[in-house]
C-alpha cells in the first residue's frame, strides 16, 4: 500500500505540473480528493495492513493529502489573483489623460432678471407673496374695481376657465388675497407667471410679472417715485433718466406710467423708442379707494401705492433682445449667452 500510495502522489504532482487552468486544477482535486477520489479508495483499504504499519500509513496518506490540497489551493489563488490583474490592466485609466469637462447649467434669463428685481424690493423691506395662477373673476377683475363692462374682460384679452374663473391677466389678485388676511401696513411684492390671450414679437400667452404694494398711514404719490426711481437706477444704473407720465388704471387713482431714457440710444431716438428717446417699463399709482373697499381698509386713515412691471420687457431692455419669444425657444445659442 506504501508504494500505492507514493505512485499516486508522483501522478498528481506530474498532473499538477501540467495543469494551467482553474477548471483542470479544480478536476485535479475531485479525481484525487474527492469522496470517491484515488486517496479516498485508498483510505478504504488501510483497514487490510497490519496493526503495525497502520499508523504509518495512515500519517504517509494525511501527509499526502495535505500536500495536495495546500498546491491546489495556491494554484487556485495564483490564478485568480493573475485573473484580477488582467481585468484592472485592461480597465485601467490613463490618470495623465485631460478629464471630459462637465457642462454647468445657466440660470434662464427671465430667472436672472427675476430675482434681480426681487432683490431690490427685499432690500427695501418688501416681503414676497404668492397666489394662485388659475383665479376667481372676482380677484382679478372686481375687487381690483374693473366692473364687468371693462373692456380688460374681453375675450380677446382673457382666457377664461369658465364664468367665474379664469387664467390670472396680472399678480394684483394676490395683493387683494393679502389685504383680506392683514391689516395695514403691507409692503409685499407678488412675482409670478400671468396669462393674456395675445402672441407677437413682443408678446406671449403667458409672461412673468412683479407688482408691488405698500399700504400705510400717510403715503404719498412721493414715496412711490421714490421707490420706483431706487428700483430704476439699482436695475439700469445710477445714470439712467426716467419720468412719471401721467396714465390710467382702474385700481389705482392717480396713475402714472414710468418711462426711462431709451437704453439703446441713449436718449437721442431710435427705432426701438420710436425717435421719442423714452421706453415704458412699468405702469403705478395710488391705490383708489374702491380697492381698499373691498377689502375693508379705511381709506380715510390708510394710503398706499401700488405698481408692476413685466419682467420679460426689462429683461429685453437689459440685454438687447428685440423678440420675446426668444425666451421661451430653449435655443442653446441664445441660452448660452446668458
Amino acid at each position: 500500500m506504501r508504494d500505492d500510495l507514493e505512485k499516486l502522489r508522483r501522478c498528481a504532482e506530474e498532473e499538477l505540473d501540467a495543469a494551467k487552468t482553474r477548471d483542470g486544477f479544480l478536476a485535479i482535486r475531485t479525481k484525487y480528493l474527492g469522496r470517491k477520489g484515488l486517496l479516498t479508495s485508498l483510505l478504504r483499504k488501510l483497514g487490510e495492513a497490519s496493526p503495525a504499519d497502520r499508523p504509518v500509513l495512515g500519517k504517509l496518506t494525511n501527509e499526502i493529502k495535505e500536500a495536495l490540497s495546500t498546491r491546489i489551493e495556491e494554484a487556485l489563488g495564483h490564478l485568480e489573483s493573475a485573473g484580477k490583474g488582467d481585468v484592472l490592466l485592461a480597465e485601467r485609466l490613463d490618470v495623465t489623460l485631460p478629464g471630459r469637462g462637465l457642462k454647468y447649467g445657466k440660470r434662464h434669463p427671465i430667472t436672472r432678471i427675476s430675482r434681480e428685481i426681487c432683490d431690490v424690493f427685499l432690500s427695501l423691506g418688501f416681503s414676497i407673496a404668492e397666489g394662485p395662477e388659475v383665479e376667481l373673476d372676482y380677484y382679478n377683475f372686481e375687487a381690483l374695481n374693473i366692473p364687468r363692462d371693462h373692456p380688460a374682460r374681453d375675450m380677446q384679452d382673457t382666457l377664461y376657465v369658465s364664468d367665474t374663473v379664469v387664467l390670472r391677466t396680472h399678480t394684483s389678485p394676490v395683493q387683494v388675497r393679502v389685504m383680506e388676511k392683514m391689516k395695514p401696513p403691507v409692503r409685499i411684492i407678488s412675482p409670478g407667471k400671468v396669462y393674456r390671450r395675445d402672441s407677437d414679437v413682443s408678446h406671449t400667452p403667458m409672461f412673468h410679472q412683479v407688482e408691488g404694494l405698500l399700504v400705510d398711514r400717510g403715503v404719498s404719490f412721493g414715496d412711490l417715485k421714490g421707490v420706483l426711481t431706487y428700483f430704476v437706477h439699482q436695475v439700469f444704473g445710477a445714470s439712467t433718466a426716467l419720468r412719471f407720465r401721467p396714465s390710467f388704471f382702474p385700481f389705482t387713482e392717480p396713475s402714472a406710467e414710468v418711462d426711462i431714457q431709451c437704453v439703446i440710444c441713449g436718449g437721442s431716438g431710435c427705432r426701438v423708442c420710436g425717435q421719442s428717446g423714452w421706453l415704458e417699463i412699468l405702469g403705478s399709482g395710488m391705490v383708489d379707494p374702491e380697492v381698499f373697499k373691498a377689502v375693508g381698509y379705511d381709506s380715510e386713515e390708510y394710503t398706499g401705492f401700488a405698481f408692476g412691471l413685466g419682467v420679460e420687457r426689462i429683461a429685453m431692455l437689459k440685454y438687447g433682445i428685440s423678440d420675446i419669444r426668444l425666451f421661451f425657444e430653449n435655443d442653446q445659442r441664445f441660452l448660452e449667452q446668458f
